[in-house]
C-alpha cells in the first residue's frame, strides 16, 4: 500500500502575518539573519510536485533566476487562461478539488503550495490542505500580502514541530480532518 500524499503548505511570514509587502517585495525577508537555508533543503527532498497560482508563476520568472527553480519536480500552474505548457510547468484550467484529489491518490511524495493568496485560500476552504510550515520572521511589516486571507472556514490545527534558525521560527502544524 503506498504512503498518503499529503498537500503542505511551506512559507515565511512575518510576524503580523504578511508575506509579502504590498509592492510583492521581499527583502525584508533577506534582513533577517537565519541558519544554513531555513530548512528548505531538507523540505524540498519531501516533495516530488509543486502547485501555485498563475500570479506567483509570473512573479517567479519576473526573477532573475539562472534556471526555473523547480525544474526537478512536477510543477502545475493554476490559471483561469489558456496557456500554453512549457518544458518545466503544466498549466491547469480545471476544477481544483477534483485535480488536487487526482494528484494526491497518486503515488509519490509530498505537495508543495508554492504560492498564490488565492489559491492557498481556496485550498484551505476546501480542506485539501494537510500541513502547514510557516516560517516566521522577525519584521513587522504592518500591511502588505496576507499569509491568510479572511473567509469563511476555520481550521483546526495540532503543533507537530517546532524549531529555530537563528531568528526564524518554524512551526510545523498538521490539519486536524
Amino acid at each position: 500500500m503506498s504512503k498518503k500524499r499529503n498537500v503542505v503548505l511551506f512559507i515565511a511570514s512575518s510576524l503580523d502575518g504578511y508575506i509579502a509587502t504590498k509592492d510583492e517585495s521581499l527583502d525584508w525577508l533577506y534582513d533577517v539573519e537565519g541558519e544554513g537555508d531555513n530548512g528548505y533543503s531538507e523540505f524540498y527532498s519531501t516533495v516530488d510536485t509543486v502547485v501555485m497560482g498563475k500570479k506567483t508563476y509570473d512573479w517567479i520568472m519576473n526573477q532573475d533566476f539562472k534556471e526555473f527553480p523547480y525544474e526537478n519536480k512536477a510543477c502545475y500552474v493554476f490559471t483561469r487562461s489558456s496557456t500554453e505548457n512549457t518544458k518545466n510547468v503544466t498549466f491547469i484550467n480545471e476544477d481544483l478539488t477534483t485535480f488536487a484529489d487526482k494528484l494526491k491518490r497518486q503515488d509519490g511524495k509530498n505537495i508543495w503550495i508554492v504560492g498564490g493568496g488565492e489559491l492557498l485560500h481556496f485550498f484551505l476552504k476546501e480542506n485539501l490542505v494537510d500541513e502547514l510550515i510557516i516560517t516566521v520572521a522577525p519584521a513587522i511589516l504592518g500591511k502588505g500580502i496576507p499569509l491568510f486571507k479572511e473567509g469563511d472556514y476555520q481550521l483546526n490545527l495540532s503543533l507537530k514541530t517546532m524549531r529555530n534558525f537563528n531568528q526564524f521560527v518554524e512551526l510545523h502544524y498538521e490539519v486536524q480532518k
